[in-house]
């Protein structure tokens, strides 16, 4: 059996398929074997206190569904509005192929991809809000 090996830290979190799993006081090695396991270390997470862009905010919906603090059903409408707003704004062939993937990924109620899929943009989004603070 093959899968992802996750190493942690002490007292490390990560969320997996939804359940929080805390490290103990010793690094670690976590093995995951089921295919498709929905994985995000809570130190990757998108805090509330830290959803203050455009960008940020629409990961932060489709992160929500994965830790189960927002039901699919109401979350995908505003995912899709929220992609379909950034698309006008973020309109290099890279991030639409990105906001493309997103939003499919949505449709396809595939919430994890569409967040690793939204995550990619942070970069841009800075980069275009230092540029546009440098002017």
């Amino acid at each position: 059996m093959s899968g992802l090996i996750l190493k942690l830290a002490p007292h490390e979190r990560v969320l997996i398929n939804g359940a929080v799993i805390e490290n103990g006081e010793r690094r670690s090695r976590l093995s995951i074997v089921t295919p498709n396991a929905n994985i995000l270390r809570l130190r990757d997470a998108i805090h509330p206190g830290e959803v203050s862009t455009p960008v940020r905010r629409v990961a932060y919906i489709a992160q929500l569904v994965l830790s189960g603090d927002a039901a699919p059903e109401e979350a995908t409408p505003q995912l899709l509005r929220g992609i379909e707003q950034l698309s006008q704004v973020l309109t290099d062939p890279d991030s639409r192929a990105l906001l493309d993937r997103a939003s499919q990924a949505v449709l396809d109620g595939e919430f994890y991809p569409a967040m690793r899929h939204l995550r990619a943009l942070l970069p841009r989004e800075e980069r275009l809000f230092a540029a546009a603070t440098r002017q």
